[in-house]
């Protein structure tokens, strides 16, 4: 990619991923010379095997190869393997080079070049200088980036991290770089694990290598069940095109591994494709996140009849393609118990998506969380369209307010904020907020824009919205009875969530366990239901089914026994209620 000719560039970049054309496009304009590579860094790119096809390589490959093939010195750099460059003849130069710095400074590297940066960087910025003087052109390419200038307040970084830090800032707007054909490329998985002085330092370029898309995914499973020489057949039931489609969110590298034991043993299946992918991304994911497997549709949902049909017209504009009226996303309130996080996952079975639940993506060290959620990000990017699940999202997203962590967990509400609010999204990622106290939420969550549509969830309040929900758990606890169920239920059924019906049914199946029975009895149950109580939380359910009723955007969602209750009688009731349970 000299910079000297771009015409003679114009053929080659036609054939380069997006990122790639970026970064050349970028590098023409002479006013930047650093750029820093994130995202999906560790992934195989594509490049063209000469023949009018095309390859997969692994990024140092394609830095060296492709988009500095035409370079004079193109050297690597990491704090494990230390400096080396592309070729034998490169690495030759550099060590007749690193004799004359000895010679001129009174070193001995020749004898052992040193790997740490305090070192390393005075070395390769005498030889870029050195040979930038002679005309010749020149790409450093540092990888693990985050290892050298890492996150941190700069105050209480160790003196090499500075001095490292310093070198690379000087580098980005050296006036000598800047005009000479020279390229400095940092390789970091994210960005927030780099400083920032660099990582959005003006002068720098940060361009994301983002995971393979669905057209992506699919040429490389042409082209690496071309290069098995087998039939497709032989390797997958599932064709290529299924394979695309069913993949989002795994690299390249994923791809190989689950493309290479289909090869080289039994065939892939769909089941044992889903099996690999949620084996795959929860590894790589260092478990951030976990995958929910949707069982069951919203028709399995008993009751809550309006805030099923709110689903199922969001659920059918996405298996439209109407993704524009689709809300961003659902804040779904209600009691302990009253299925709101079962809800959730039906809607993502109802259309057949992926369903993520947000797992602790927090840590001690300054720069981890950040680059936790940044890695989090660019998964549901890749995978959408994708159903996300925050349980208990009042504890677990925080607030802007937050202290006593240098400001750690207001950035990253910040960016759980900014990130929810990218209409970009709408109906590629859907957020499900689940919470029994939405009053806690803060409202830059819950506003319009980020949780649109507030749902509210409560106990059955009939007689015959109880024996639905019994019905309903029954099938979801799998309870093995023949029968009328309803006529064991007495008349009286207590007011009981779903969580104590299945709580109940559950009980109900171990009696039958214990007396190594497969079937569950009509004695089981009624032995079971004449002595199941739930336990009583009477003022802590009131508040929690208030602040639901209060929070609720939709009328028909209330109960009817608070369908008319004025709002100002609510919020009085609510206040005092928190302060009977903070008197507790």
């Amino acid at each position: 990619m000299p910079r000297k000719s771009r015409s003679l560039s114009q053929d080659p970049l036609a054939s380069f991923p997006p990122w790639a054309r970026t970064l050349a496009g970028r590098y023409y304009t002479k006013t930047i010379s650093t750029f820093v590579l994130h995202g999906d860094v560790r992934d195989l790119q594509p490049a063209d095997d000469g023949k009018g096809g095309r390859r997969f390589i692994s990024l140092r490959s394609f830095l060296a190869d492709e988009l500095f093939g035409t370079r004079d010195l193109v050297v690597f750099y990491d704090r494990s393997g230390g400096i080396r460059l592309a070729t034998p003849e490169m690495q030759k130069d550099f060590m007749a080079a690193v004799a004359g710095y000895d010679t001129l400074f009174g070193t001995e590297y020749a004898k052992a070049v040193p790997k740490d940066p305090a070192r390393a960087f005075p070395l390769l910025e005498s030889y870029a200088r050195v040979r930038i003087a002679d005309g010749k052109s020149v790409a450093i390419i540092i990888d693990f980036a985050e290892t050298v200038a890492p996150a941190g307040d700069l105050g209480y970084m160790p003196g090499e991290d500075r001095y490292s830090l310093v070198t690379l800032v000087k580098w980005a707007q050296d006036p000598q770089f800047l005009t000479a054909d020279f390229s400095v490329c940092l390789i970091a998985e994210n960005l927030a694990e780099l400083n920032p002085r660099i990582g959005r330092n003006p002068y720098a370029a940060s361009i994301e290598l983002p995971l393979p898309d669905e057209k992506e995914r699919y040429q490389y499973v042409e082209w690496k069940i071309a290069q098995s020489g087998k039939k497709r057949s032989d390797i997958s039931e599932v064709n290529a095109e299924a394979l695309g489609q069913m993949t989002a969110g795994m690299s390249r590298v994923a791809l190989d591994r689950v493309l290479t034991e289909a090869i080289a043993g039994p065939r892939l299946t769909v089941e044992k494709l889903k099996e690999k992918k949620k084996e795959i991304i929860q590894a790589e994911c260092h478990g951030l996140l976990e995958f929910i497997e949707p069982a069951h549709s919203i028709d399995m949902v008993a009751g809550h009849a309006k805030a099923k049909q709110l689903l199922r017209q969001a659920a059918k504009a996405i298996q439209s393609g109407k993704r524009d009226v689709v809300p961003m996303g659902f804040l779904i309130a209600g009691p302990i118990g009253t299925g709101k996080t079962f809800l959730a996952t039906c809607f993502a079975g109802e259309i057949g998506i992926p369903c993520v639940k947000f797992l602790n993506f927090r840590s001690q060290w300054q720069g981890v969380t950040e680059g936790n959620l940044e890695k989090i990000f660019n998964l549901l990017k890749a995978m959408w369209p994708v159903a996300v699940i925050v349980d208990e999202a009042d504890a677990f997203l925080g607030n802007r307010n937050a202290q006593g962590d240098s400001g750690t967990s207001a950035r990253v509400f910040s960016q759980i904020a900014a990130f929810m609010g990218n209409t970009e999204y709408r109906g590629k990622i859907v957020w499900f907020l689940l919470t029994s106290r939405p009053d806690l939420l803060p409202v830059d969550l819950k506003r319009q824009g980020r949780a649109e549509e507030h749902l509210a969830l409560f106990y059955p309040e009939s007689h015959e919205e109880r024996v639905e929900l019994v019905k309903t758990m029954a099938r979801k606890a799998k309870v093995n009875f023949e029968g009328d169920l309803v006529a064991l239920l007495p008349p009286d059924l207590p007011k009981m969530s779903g969580a104590d019906l299945e709580a109940a049914l559950v009980r109900a199946k171990l009696r039958a366990v214990t007396d190594r029975r497969e079937k569950v009895s009509a004695d089981d149950l009624r032995q079971t239901f004449a002595d199941f109580l739930p336990p009583s939380y009477p003022l802590e359910v009131e508040l929690q089914t208030l602040v639901a009723i209060a929070e609720c955007t939709s009328r028909e969602l209330l109960p009817e026994s608070y369908r008319q209750k004025p709002r100002d009688e609510v919020t009085r009731r609510i206040r005092e209620l928190k302060v009977l349970l903070s008197e507790q």
